[in-house]
């Protein structure tokens, strides 16, 4: 079929509009600022769209996600951009696994002493989905292994002394404090825990939330949307990818019920969860057994990247490729927050999209082309595990090789003005002088992370691509406010409206630091772009030594 113009898109769109669920939000209050500049209103307009209720959430695997997909595939065509995807199109076919959770058969039980402690599904502890198996169940001892992480090089292992082989591994999230940003940021990976726990022969995972997560993220809130679809990317043989069958069954408890795994002789869960905090954890074997059971609908499924090229202008770099990306996709329909079930994404990441295509239209606009040639790259399934950008990392629709650096955009929560953005991941590698050029030309200042603790530079799409061997840097919205504390906002977001339906068109989004943000991304694109030098790994970088290519000339 023939791509669409906008004209006919809008036609099409207003045609298959069906009846907006009984529970979905009031259309927010239009406003027009006579004053904003074209590029704010082109991204506000981008925005408005993608994060409108017809769109559904933009789920991974939706029809609201397809029609966005299809949306910023012909915002990429009136933009001037080549289509860069599969056999000649915008898109890049992403094949996945679907799982639910099914409300019935689902089990987590303690046995000691001839007694039996049973959870209660959601309330206390839910089911990892299960991906190898429709009907997973496993009963074997059970080892608390602190955090589940081993590394050697820090002279750290939370495996001192047990043995996870043949047992349910028990494991609180993150990494040690006293790591550096960088080790704690790999580490707290639960793709680098599941990989460890393999290796060592463990046969399932409990993950047990502490009482410092339930503040940060409340297990009330994110249960409620137990039967949410997770996904994991499909090879060709019909299986998962990077779904770890040898953990035969996972769950998660919630803090408030962590005593019934970890209330033993000599140890409690409130003082495991000090000795976290005071770096002193150590395994131990548990008493007695656990049983874990788990039922999943699995079904196959399949998204769609949307991937767009620019050329560049000289004959010997225009074959290497500096890649934008920003996912498209978000969390879908859930369960009614006040009355409202579509949580529509605005600032996650429908804002991060439309800087992306704003960006990619001042690059395309500009008179002169540059030297080497960009990729534009709009991604499914990053809340599913970052799969569309694992996807497009594996499978590059240009040479595995040519890919010299990704800038991304993911989230930037822009709710009051500021004077900077925070460039997360840039003391990585040589791309810092090049955002520091940029950043000074633009007029904005840089901020280090506030947060590192989050440990955000290996929770978005640019991760994907660190683990390509390819340099990055994430650009996130400021906090030096303009007219008062704009860190307070922002916390306020993560708080109350994160993965929310609160996340809409009702919010207070800056779409002059929106633009800005879009003239800094295409400014840092076009000088890595113009470099004489592909970006390399700084010596001796963490990221670098675990995932960096090696020259040519090694």
């Amino acid at each position: 079929m023939r791509h669409l113009t906008l004209l006919s898109l809008a036609l099409l769109l207003a045609a298959c509009q069906r009846e907006a669920p009984p529970t979905a939000a009031t259309p927010a209050k239009e406003t027009y600022d006579a004053s904003a500049s074209a590029d704010a209103r082109r991204i506000e307009s981008d925005v408005r769209f993608l994060a409108d209720d017809l769109l559904e959430g933009r789920e991974a695997g939706t029809r609201g996600y397809d029609l966005a997909s299809l949306y910023v595939a012909q915002r990429f065509r009136a933009t001037g951009l080549a289509p860069a995807g599969d056999d000649g199109s915008y898109f890049q076919r992403v094949p996945m696994l679907r799982g639910v959770t099914q409300a019935e058969g689902n089990e987590l039980a303690v046995t000691r002493d001839g007694k039996t402690r049973t959870l209660a599904f959601r309330d206390e502890f839910l089911p990892g989905t299960n991906f190898n198996e429709a009907d997973a169940r496993v009963e074997a001892p059970a080892v608390f292994v602190g955090q589940g992480v081993h590394a050697p090089e820090l002279g750290h292992d939370d495996f001192a002394g047990v043995d996870v082989k043949g047992k349910i591994a028990v494991a609180f999230n993150g990494a040690p404090a006293k790591f550096d940003n960088d080790r704690r940021a790999f580490y707290s990976s639960r793709r680098t825990k599941a990989e460890e726990l393999v290796r060592r022969g463990a046969i399932g995972l409990v993950m047990i939330q502490t009482d410092d997560d339930e503040k940060q993220s409340p297990w009330a809130r994110g249960a409620r949307n137990w039967n949410r679809p997770a996904m994991r990317l499909r090879g060709e043989d019909g299986k998962g990818i990077d779904t770890w069958p040898q953990l035969r069954a996972s769950a998660f408890v919630s803090a408030a019920s962590a005593g019934a795994l970890l209330d033993v002789p000599g140890h409690d869960a409130k003082q495991l969860f000090q000795a976290m905090r005071d770096g002193k954890l150590r395994a131990f074997d548990l008493p007695g057994t656990v049983r874990l059971a788990a039922r999943t609908a699995i079904t196959p499924v399949e998204s769609r990247n949307v991937v767009a090229r620019l050329d560049g202008g000289d004959a010997a770099k225009k074959n290497e490729f500096v890649i934008f990306s920003a996912h498209l996709d978000h969390v879908g329909i859930g369960t009614p927050v006040n009355g409202d079930a579509i949580y529509n994404g605005a600032l996650d990441n429908a804002l991060g999209i439309a800087v992306m295509l704003e960006a990619a239209n001042r690059l395309a606009h500009d008179p002169a082309p540059t030297q080497r040639s960009l990729l534009f790259v709009a991604v499914t399934a990053e809340e599913k595990g970052l799969l569309g950008a694992e996807w497009f990392a594996r499978n590059p629709t240009v040479p595995r090789e040519a890919m010299v650096a990704n800038v991304n955009m993911d989230m930037p929560m822009l709710l009051a003005p500021t004077k900077d953005v925070v460039p997360i991941g840039l003391e990585h590698s040589s791309l810092q002088p090049l955002v520091a050029q940029a950043a000074k030309e633009i007029g904005v200042e840089l901020s280090p992370d506030p947060s590192p603790e989050e440990v955000v530079f290996v929770r978005s799409d640019q991760y994907a691509f660190i683990r390509a061997g390819v340099p990055a840097v994430y650009l996130d919205g400021g906090y030096k406010g303009v007219d008062g504390d704009a860190k307070a906002i922002q916390d306020e977001f993560l708080g109350q409206r994160y993965h929310q339906p609160g996340d809409d068109l009702s919010q207070p989004i800056h779409y002059g630091d929106a633009a800005r943000l879009a003239k800094l991304n295409a400014r840092i694109g076009r000088l890595i772009a113009d470099a004489p030098q592909r970006p390399q790994w700084n010596a001796g970088d963490f990221f670098g030594e675990k995932f960096g290519r090696k020259p040519a000339s090694q």
